[in-house]
């Protein structure tokens, strides 16, 4: 499975919003599996959209026909645009579903791994922090993705805002250790993202 992260800083909220309800038609496209996303609680205006795909071939053809079309209707909403695509390596608890309709949160950590640590790294995260997270009160389910240059993603969907913060940062603080995280990553990014329904395709 192939996974889309999108980001962007909105200048035009109700214009963006708006320009959303043209994907709509993206359930009839080969190979979609889902698309959904919310707005950034700690960065004002930031949106994050995570669509995901079949395969690559699916989501290549979907960008040579239909995808220009549909996104005009949000030219000139938003700026600083980024997408990264992740291939789906593995899923963190059982059976990960691009489903957003039961969670009201998106947790994403954004890495970039040091040279000759990836091996490392992978296994740390199937090993310790899956198992953590798997065991969180609110945590539904997730996915672990890999993109070319290092980078990887861990996305996790939660029930609910406060179950997401029993998820402690001492606790954070012991698996870090326990996983060598420092020895394997070069760079962390995350955000925690208040789903909201109307965007959910």
């Amino acid at each position: 499975m192939l996974v889309k992260w999108i980001r962007c800083t909105v200048t035009d909220r109700r214009g963006f919003e708006r320009g959303l309800r043209k994907w709509a038609g993206l359930p009839g496209e080969p190979g979609f599996r889902g698309q959904g996303g919310g707005w950034s609680r700690g960065r004002q205006g930031v949106a994050h959209v995570f669509a995901f795909w079949e395969s690559r071939s699916f989501y290549d053809s979907f960008m040579a026909r239909s995808h220009d079309r549909l996104a005009a209707a949000q030219n000139g909403t938003y700026t600083d645009l980024r997408v990264t695509l992740f291939d789906h390596r593995f899923d963190v608890k059982t059976g990960f579903e691009p489903r957003f309709t039961d969670a009201d949160v998106v947790r994403v950590a954004h890495t970039r791994v040091r040279e000759g640590r990836l091996d490392h790294f992978a296994h740390m995260q199937e090993k310790v922090w899956n198992p953590a997270m798997a065991g969180s009160p609110g945590m539904i389910r997730g996915l672990f993705g890999e993109a070319p240059g290092r980078e990887f993603l861990v996305l996790s969907m939660w029930r609910a805002a406060a179950e997401h913060g029993k998820y402690r940062p001492e606790r954070v603080e012991r698996l870090s250790l326990r996983a060598q995280t420092e020895a394997d990553v070069e760079a962390l990014t995350g955000d925690v993202v208040d789903l909201e329904s109307s965007w959910t395709v």
